[in-house]
């Protein structure tokens, strides 16, 4: 059931990110919760293989290089996800910085009990 609440929070928050930006879109109301169930799967299972294959570059950027990676990661969930168009890497990765900074006020809200990472 947590796991349930989470994913709806996290729609709400990808909702809320794609509002506030102009090149990102989203159809329909329920394509905010496949997108963070597909962003849950892609973080879960692809992110951390790519952060330990780009070590070297994250490393050499003291750690910047992982938000390229988290733009790459919303980009490959915009082509999975039909009804999901980000319209270039920038938008993805200002994407990525909205959605940080809204589960990152959820997170304070639900004291971590509600935040799927």
């Amino acid at each position: 059931m947590n796991i349930l609440i989470n994913l709806i929070i996290n729609g709400i928050a990808v909702y809320a990110a794609a509002s506030l930006l102009p090149g990102v879109k989203i159809n329909g109301l329920l394509t905010p919760v496949i997108v963070a169930i597909v962003l849950a799967f892609v973080n879960t299972f692809l992110r951390p293989i790519l952060i330990l294959l780009t070590l070297p570059a994250t490393l050499f950027t003291l750690g910047l290089f992982i938000l390229v990676i988290n733009a790459l990661l919303v980009m490959l969930v915009s082509a999975l996800t039909p009804g999901f168009n980000v319209d270039s890497f920038w938008w993805a990765l200002a994407f990525s910085l909205v959605l940080s900074a809204v589960n990152l006020v959820i997170d304070a809200v639900f004291d971590g009990k509600a935040v799927v990472r």
